[in-house]
This record gives C-alpha cells, structure tokens and sequence, in this order.
C-alpha cells in the first residue's frame, strides 16, 4: 500500500483530505466549524471542500443535523496496519516491538549466568527487533505524512 489511497471515486485520499477523514473518525460527529478550527483551516470553505470529498468518495456522511461523520466501513482500507488505542491510532507492529524488546532485555540478563545458548537468542532477536521497529518507523512516517 502506498501513502496514497485510492478513494471509492477514483481519486486519491491523502493530504488535508486523509486529515479530514482521521478526524471524523477519532472524534465523531463534527460541525463544519470545528473541522475548520480543529485543523487549522484559514475558512470554512476549506473545510467543506474536503468534506465534500470525503462524501463523494464515501468515507463520510452528512446528518440532518449538519453534522459530519465518517464511514466506519471505509476504515479498513484507510487504517490499514493501525489499531485505535482509545482516540490515538496507533501502528499494530508496536505492540510487537514491544514485546521483542522486552524479550532482548531479558535474555540480555539471562546472559549474565549462561551465556552460551543465549548469545544465538539474543542475535536473532536483536535482528526481529529490528526489523519489527523499521517497519513500526515506516508506519508512522505514513500516518506523519497524512497530517
């Protein structure tokens, strides 16, 4: 997947655009308003105008209220490799860097008392680590970019 996605429109999803979308999706329901103010947007208009993409392409709806939602359906596509941890969305292969970090630290101390077996260990599982940080890194290099 690239770091841009393919709207159900045909064009991309990406930019100020994907912005719109991760909010609608981490805080809910929006006013036109609140997306100007909450994105920086300089007027309303702007706003709008990415909304209205977003409902065009199908990632968003408007309710009778005026509000904006956004397509919860749609978020498979776009969050693809992120989980939400509460309103933040965090990239899945966190929770694995973690865990084989916490591993390294381990037999990092089990190689004090028998460090024969556990040099081979900890080799491969510095190399997983890394791996599964560099790919964390790329993550959220792309969720940087959206914003």
């Amino acid at each position: 997947m690239t770091s841009s996605l393919e709207a159900k429109g045909g064009g991309e999803l990406k930019g100020n655009t994907l912005r719109v979308y991760l909010l609608l999706l981490s805080k809910g329901p929006c006013e036109l308003r609140d997306v100007q103010r909450a994105l920086g947007f300089s007027t309303p208009s702007l706003a709008s105008y990415h909304l209205n993409k977003l409902i065009e392409a199908g990632y968003a709806t408007q309710n009778p209220a005026g509000q904006y939602c956004s397509v919860k359906d749609a978020s498979g596509e776009i969050l693809e490799g992120f989980t939400r941890v509460g309103g933040v969305l965090v990239p899945q292969l966190t929770f694995f860097s973690i865990l084989f970090t916490a591993l390294i630290a381990f037999f990092g101390l089990m190689s004090l008392s028998n460090p024969e077996y556990v040099r081979f260990l900890v080799a491969t599982s510095t190399v997983l680590v890394a791996v599964l940080w560099y790919e964390t890194a790329r993550v959220w290099r792309r969720l940087a970019s959206w914003r």
